[in-house]
Parts: structure tokens; C-alpha cells; sequence
């Protein structure tokens, strides 16, 4: 049999637990409902592509070896410019620079930022 005292005491307590409880389970909630829109605005993907204006389909092969004359690495030089001008249709003139003849040649990179495009 419980004591009156013991009954009083669970009493007293049980409102101060509930309150514990409603000021951890108030944060949770908010925490996962901002995590789950946060895990949502990452599943849009949006796919964009930039077009050179070149309109007409150019030989990559010759473009590239052009592009890569000068180059340290020859063969990496090319690979990396007839993967570029495949996607884009479009090699910058010159050795080195000139981006701006090409933006999408020029705003292609690796997935660690760098250039991709030589």
C-alpha cells in the first residue's frame, strides 16, 4: 500500500517531468521540420546548359590539336579539349585563354572547381 507522503511526492513531481518533456519534444520537432525542408530544396536539381553561340559542328579533333600544340601534356591537353568541345561544340582559338569566344567551354569544371577545359 502507498503512503499518502509517497503519493503527494509523485504528484508534485509528475507536473515538472511534463514540463521537462514539452521543452525538449518543442526544439526536436522544429529541428526535424527544418531538416526535412532542408533535405527537400536538395532534391530540386536544376540542369542548365549554356550554349556557345556557334551554331554550326566544328572538327574537335583538329580544334584540339590546335589548342594543345603547346601544351607540357599533350595527351591530357586533348583528351580534356575533345571531352570540352564534344559537350560544348566549340574550342576557344589559340594555344592558351581567349574563354570569352567559347563561355561554355570556359565555365566547365572539374569537381573539385578547377578548369576543366584547357
Amino acid at each position: 500500500m502507498v503512503k499518502n507522503r509517497d503519493r503527494k511526492l509523485f504528484s508534485q513531481s509528475l507536473p515538472a517531468a511534463m514540463a521537462i518533456s514539452k521543452t525538449l519534444i518543442i526544439p526536436l520537432v522544429i529541428s526535424l521540420l527544418l531538416l526535412h525542408d532542408h533535405a527537400e530544396s536538395y532534391q530540386k536539381v536544376i540542369t542548365t546548359k549554356v550554349e556557345c553561340p556557334s551554331s554550326q559542328n566544328i572538327d574537335c579533333g583538329a580544334a584540339c590539336d590546335a589548342r594543345c600544340q603547346l601544351s607540357s601534356r599533350p595527351h591530357l591537353c586533348k583528351r580534356a579539349c575533345g571531352t570540352c568541345c564534344a559537350r560544348c561544340d566549340c574550342v576557344p582559338p589559340g594555344t592558351s585563354g581567349n574563354y570569352d569566344a567559347c563561355p561554355c567551354y570556359a565555365n566547365m569544371t572539374t569537381h573539385g572547381g578547377r578548369r576543366k577545359c584547357p
